[in-house]
């Protein structure tokens, strides 16, 4: 695998697309890797269309790092949840599709999909935690993740000896057990046992009280072997970030950026050039919304702190104007200035370990 700086922040191309972009505008953004799901792209275009193009890079024209994710939050967004609930046993995940079909992913399939991807990183599937599981809800999630965790890797040592790989993606367990510290603890135990080349905070990262949850991310921290990785799944908003890279993460991705971007909310800093983005402030940064009325006539670019495209060569009132007429160049501006926000937040943590007050 080639040389990847850490911190680093992979954006969710789910379905090896990030909305609104295309790989050249993701590159010109200084972001180094994308993740991609296993679940979705297995389904559509599928196995027969993936192996024509000999992976996921050429079928969408990147050359940057792919993380893989293995389905295992589909098992609450669609398995656990939703207008049809899916099967859930320790053999794998039963999804039902909207053209009533079904399908079965079991930690194998999920494996074999994933190098069928070509990807760099691979996540073992899992058995999410429910936000609000209650403790013997969370054990039973904690066993079959250990479960699952164990065959995935079994399949993955099989793969790699089957395609007689020199150079092995990195596999990571995925720690889950929701608030339970003991529960937290023994899942992390156990991947160790087993073995991989990091470990993954899985399942809901935000407290009842509405606050994300420092002392799970410290316990996996803590509890990871020296060599480890530790991945941040799901982990986005830029404060968490900074705040668990203090805690020594390495991997996050997230659908925030680029969602948000859609939605037109921008990230921008509190600062008036580059070098003057001081992330070791509590509120290092702000929300931008080009819709409300007084920035129409605004001639400023949306951030003086960043060398996006957007900020480089035009106006808020301009954005706005673009949005407001809901033209879809609004879209591609925002989530390439998003983008741009995170590749600037990983250098600034990469230069200077930041340190942050835990709210």
């Amino acid at each position: 695998m080639k040389k990847i700086n850490y911190p680093v922040f992979f954006p969710d191309a789910t379905r090896a697309v990030l909305k609104a972009t295309d790989s050249t505008d993701i590159k010109g953004t200084n972001t180094p890797g994308i993740l991609v799901n296993t679940l979705h792209l297995s389904i559509n275009p599928g196995g027969r269309i993936i192996d024509k193009y000999q992976g996921v890079r050429k079928f969408m024209n990147w050359d940057g790092f792919v993380i893989s994710d293995s389905g295992g939050f589909q098992v609450m967004s669609m398995a656990k949840s939703g207008p049809r609930k899916g099967t859930i046993t320790d053999r794998g995940v039963t999804f039902y599709l909207t053209n009533n079909k079904k399908i079965l992913l079991t930690p194998e399939k999920s494996i074999e999909f994933q190098f069928r991807l070509r990807t760099d990183m691979m996540v073992v599937l899992d058995d999410f935690t429910p936000p609000k599981a209650n403790f013997n809800e969370a054990r039973e999630t904690v066993e079959r993740t250990v479960l699952w965790a164990k065959r995935s890797k079994d399949e993955f040592e099989k793969q790699c000896v089957e395609r007689k790989l020199k150079d092995k993606p990195l596999l990571f367990g995925v720690v889950q057990g929701g608030e339970y510290l003991d529960l937290r603890r023994i899942c992390a135990e156990k991947l160790i046992e087993i073995g991989f080349d990091g470990l993954g905070y899985g399942g809901w990262p935000i407290s009842e009280n509405g606050k994300f949850n420092y002392d799970v991310a410290k316990l996996i921290a803590d509890i990871a072997p020296k060599n480890y990785l530790i991945y941040g799944l799901g982990v986005g908003k830029p404060e968490e970030i900074v705040g668990c890279v203090q805690l020594g993460y390495h991997i996050f991705d997230c659908v925030l950026p680029t969602r948000d971007a859609r939605h037109g909310r921008l990230y921008i800093y509190e600062a008036t050039s580059m070098d003057k983005i001081n992330i070791r402030s509590p509120k290092f940064y702000k929300y931008y919304v080009p819709s409300k009325q007084e920035h129409f006539g605004d001639t400023r670019p949306v951030s003086q702190a960043c060398d996006c495209l957007l900020c480089k060569n035009y106006s808020r009132g301009y954005l706005a104007h673009l949005f407001r007429i809901k033209e879809i160049s609004a879209l591609r501006l925002a989530t390439i200035h998003n983008l741009r926000f995170y590749s600037i937040l990983m250098e600034k943590l990469a230069s200077t370990p930041a340190k942050i007050t835990q709210a």
